[in-house]
């Protein structure tokens, strides 16, 4: 490196990054304190001293997209310029409904694309998931149905990430190691099965370019919390929830015993399923 260039981080660790530039990777040193995550664009001035680093990042440039996990009001930065959230589902172990809903909210409200991918069909009944993707595919969301362990499948997945920034999430033994290995051919394994082994684990935040796609794979973004959004913002998830709110006599139904609830009224009338609702009130109690 000879000049200043720009690049992309593709692993963040507590005090260096590797960035990407120009088709090759720089081990880089961080300038004062600017907030950086997996995916951020910055610009990186060059070190000649011999030492570790080849790279000073100087600038972060401006983020399409941010992802932020947040605690007690708090928010913190995850990832950037995620251009869609891929949210895996299975039935062993069992993926909850409202962590799905969760997700969809949390990806909306940061103008991230939601698609949902059930994994691990290999094992199940043809029509399994049948219920729940009806669901999800009736308010419009993508979904996908899949074995990464067989690789079922996997091409029509890979179709419809190509020219996307995409970040997998799940809970714990939903396969998104097994997932991203699938597509990125690297060897990927969860952090309880990789100690001591010298290969790579998910305990770093990574950028994966694979065949003209990009796959971020953060540790522990299945547990992050939505206390930073309001419930204004919660809505936003669901769209079929806020489309019969407008209906409600009163603009600041809860939709819970109010009279005159449209929401209410179409959960009874089918207009909206009993578990997006429950969902609903859930994620938006204390708001």
């Amino acid at each position: 490196m000879l000049k200043v260039q720009t690049g992309q981080i593709v692993e963040f660790y507590s005090n260096s990054c590797c960035v990407v530039s120009e088709g090759k990777e720089f081990k880089c040193k961080i300038l004062g304190r600017i907030n950086l995550v997996v995916g951020d664009l910055v610009e990186i001035e060059p070190i000649h001293d011999g030492g570790n680093y080849q790279g000073l990042i100087t600038k972060r440039l401006n983020r399409l997209t941010v992802l932020y996990k947040s605690k007690e009001k708090t928010k913190k930065p995850i990832a950037a310029n995620i251009s869609n959230i891929g949210i895996l589902v299975t039935k062993s172990p069992k993926t909850n409904l409202d962590f799905v809903d969760k997700w969809i909210a949390i990806s909306l409200n940061a103008s991230i694309e939601p698609f949902i991918i059930f994994n691990k069909i290999d094992v199940l009944n043809n029509d399994a998931f049948k219920e729940n993707k009806k669901v999800y595919e009736d308010i419009g969301i993508k979904t996908f149905e899949i074995s990464a362990k067989l690789l079922t499948n996997i091409n029509d997945l890979k179709e419809y990430l190509l020219k996307k920034t995409t970040m997998f999430v799940g809970t714990s033994g939903s396969g998104k190691s097994t997932l991203t290995s699938a597509i990125t051919g690297k060897k990927i394994l969860s952090k309880a099965l990789s100690k001591n082994q010298g290969v790579h684990t998910t305990s770093v935040s990574t950028l994966y370019n694979a065949n003209d796609m990009q796959l971020i794979d953060s540790p522990g973004v299945r547990d992050i919390g939505i206390d930073h959004l309001s419930s204004n913002e919660i809505i936003l998830g669901f769209s079929e929830i806020m489309n019969f709110s407008t209906r409600c006599a009163y603009p600041k139904c809860s939709h819970e015993n109010d009279e005159g609830c449209a929401v209410i009224n179409a959960v009874q009338n089918g207009g909206i399923k009993e578990s997006r609702y429950n969902n609903f009130i859930f994620l938006s109690q204390g708001k």
